[in-house]
């Protein structure tokens, strides 16, 4: 038997926080550049999360190419991977891979749009794979796709032809997984702020609890001082 520790991967899925680029669909009720400002936020708080899970080593996946300065700047001494691929499934293929065949045991994907996401969701996922037993770990996403996936595996089937972005994605990775008999864990269900309805959410939860972890991103919308409603302000 192999009593070896395993080597888990948590990688953060990121772009460059430039206006105009990211969270888009934030706007209204945010600008461009408000919404660049909330995203760089959310990665940071994404990070600074990641680096406080116990038994896994950080990694952050980013993108465009040239952008890896920026992420040496908000991720210093984190292994950093760029994504290759014109598509999300494309560049999800290649950071597992490389994570992978790098020598780690297991990767976990993460997104970086759930900014109050309990931390005790990761340990669950890295608990999973580090005892060997699911072949697939998912985060389902309210919206009906998921927030994390981990594999001891690369499964392109998993991946291919996938309909991103629509509420389809976790019932047809669920049920590639069954066809390919994969052994499947779930964890509980989170949101990703990617609308206006999200942000009002979000913007709630922060204001009720201030304890909640995602310090710089309650820093940054309270400092707004503006109350956020699906597609306006006020």
């Amino acid at each position: 038997m192999d009593a070896r520790p395993r080597r888990i991967a948590l990688c953060i899925m990121a772009k460059a926080p430039a206006s105009g680029q990211v969270k888009t669909r934030l706007c209204p009720p945010l600008s461009l550049d408000e919404a660049a400002r909330l995203y760089q936020c959310f990665l940071e708080d994404k990070i600074a999360q990641v680096l406080g899970i116990q038994g896994v080593e950080p990694v952050l996946a980013y993108t465009p190419d040239g952008a890896a300065g920026i992420f040496e700047a908000l991720a210093p001494g984190v292994m950093l991977v760029p994504q290759r691929g014109g598509d999300l499934t494309s560049r999800l293929v290649s950071v597992l891979e490389r994570l992978l065949e790098s020598g780690f045991d297991a990767a976990i994907v993460i997104d970086s749009d759930t900014p109050t996401l309990p931390s005790r969701l990761l340990h669950h996922a890295v608990a999973q794979l580090a005892s060997g037993e699911p072949d697939l770990v998912l985060g389902p996403s309210e919206d009906g796709g998921y927030y994390l996936i981990g594999l001891r595996g690369v499964h392109r089937a998993l991946f291919e032809k996938m309909p991103w972005s629509t509420p389809a994605v976790l019932e047809e990775t669920l049920r590639r997984a069954r066809r390919l008999g994969l052994r499947v864990a779930q964890l509980a269900p989170w949101y990703d702020v990617d609308t206006g309805d999200d942000l009002a959410r979000l913007m709630s939860e922060l204001e009720a609890d201030a304890g909640q972890p995602s310090i710089h991103t309650r820093r940054l919308l309270l400092s707004m001082g503006r109350t956020f409603v699906s597609g306006g302000r006020f």
